[in-house]
């Protein structure tokens, strides 16, 4: 039971924008009749997804200036496994990570299998350019999750049928052949982009690495400041 129903104009000029990402080519109005003179909003993005990634990072330095950009389906419908998968993304110089997953428009928030699948396939496929060409040696760790996700933007949009949701707000995606889906088409899309614009993939390894040597410095402060903290504690 709502006790008003005070709509907010910037609240539903945000949802309509995100939409407009979602569904390139699609044109959205959002019109406030409430106020003379009236508040209209026209949202149209030939760009899709991309230009979603763009419009976040257009405050940003961005490290290279294509946007990559995979998309994929599988059609399997004696199984209800009919689904289309589109992803961009594009690396800053920042050391947040913002990825945003969306499942037939809805907001997962709390990720599902599509982020899972797109994680697995990110930090996969830099690991297996970084040993092939010896930027990673043989002695040397693989780079962690965290680390090859530092500085990245990501838009991830699944449309399918019968989506699963979890949890309690049913912001979590459950299908677990999106997993497989998604890893395959962004594993096979990346390292295909990587191997067409090796100075891209340098930039975006040199960013990896130091994201990696600063984790391992920091792990390192911490182990030493609880290691000298016990000693100090520590009463005859």
């Amino acid at each position: 039971i709502f006790d008003s129903l005070e709509y907010n104009f910037d609240t539903l000029k945000g949802r309509m924008r995100e939409l407009a990402f979602l569904n390139k080519g699609v044109r959205i109005t959002v019109t406030d009749k409430r106020v003379e003179p009236e508040l209209s909003r026209s949202f149209c993005y030939e760009g899709g997804i991309i230009s979603f990634v763009e419009h976040l990072n257009k405050s940003k330095d961005v490290l290279h200036d294509e946007v990559m950009y995979f998309e994929g389906s599988r059609n399997q419908p004696e199984k209800e496994q009919v689904a289309t998968v589109e992803v961009a993304m594009q690396y800053n110089s920042d050391y947040n990570e913002s990825v945003f997953t969306f499942a037939n428009n809805i907001n997962t928030g709390e990720g599902g299998s599509h982020l899972v699948g797109f994680r697995s396939a990110l930090a996969r496929s830099i690991n297996d350019y970084a040993r092939k060409y010896k930027i990673l040696k043989d002695s040397d760790a693989n780079l962690s999750g965290e680390d090859v996700r530092e500085g990245l933007t990501a838009i991830i949009s699944v449309k399918l049928v019968e989506p699963q949701f979890e949890g309690q707000t049913k912001t979590k995606l459950g299908n677990a052949y999106i997993r497989s889906l998604v890893d395959n088409i962004v594993g096979d899309g990346l390292a295909y982009y990587l191997e067409e614009h090796p100075q891209v993939s340098k930039q975006i390894i040199d960013k990896c690495l130091t994201a990696s040597r600063a984790r391992e410095a920091a792990r390192k402060a911490r182990d030493l400041t609880r290691r000298k903290t016990a000693l100090d504690n520590t009463s005859l």
